[in-house]
This record gives structure tokens, sequence and C-alpha cells, in this order.
């Protein structure tokens, strides 16, 4: 179920390197090099097909630009989150 915008902006509380726009929640991470980053990516890889929900996202070097929603719903929904605090965690791990 596609959630509201006051509901979005309270759960990216706890997300604070998370914005929300053009109907999606979206981050951007910067790792210290492309070997990083596409390992994390290959993480994030698993854990998307483990929820069956997947990002858009591009990477450029060290940089990944991650976009959350749910195509069915039109929207954000709590699989978007589900996914962003997985992703969260893997990066964590990384650092």
């Amino acid at each position: 179920m596609k959630l509201d915008e006051s509901t979005i902006e309270k759960k990216l509380l706890h997300f604070p390197e998370w914005e929300y726009y053009d109907g999606a929640i979206h981050v951007e991470i910067e790792f210290d090099n492309f070997k990083d980053c596409f390992s994390a990516m290959s993480r994030i890889a698993f854990e998307c097909e483990a929820q069956n929900h997947h990002p858009n996202w591009s990477n450029v070097y060290n940089v990944l630009k991650i976009s959350l929603s749910t195509h069915d719903a039109g929207g954000v929904t709590n699989k978007d989150f589900k996914l962003a605090e997985a992703i969260e965690a893997i990066v964590e791990a990384d650092e």
C-alpha cells in the first residue's frame, strides 16, 4: 500500500541520508573506491533478490545512487523502507 507524504517524512527520520522526491526515496553513497562500491552493490543485489524488490540505481566510479519506489503501488511503500534498512546495514558493515 502506498504511503502518504507525512508517513514517508516520519519514516525518513530514521534514514538521515535519504530524501523523498519524485515519488521515491533516494540516497547517494560514496565509497573509498570503485571496488568497495561494486562490492556493496553485489551484496545489495543479493538482498534485493531475497526481498524480491529491486532499486533503480546507478554507479559512477565510487558513487552509488539508489532510488526506491514500489511500481505496483505507484509510490513509496513499507517494502521500500524495508529494503532501505537492509541497504543501510550492508553499507554500515563496510565502514
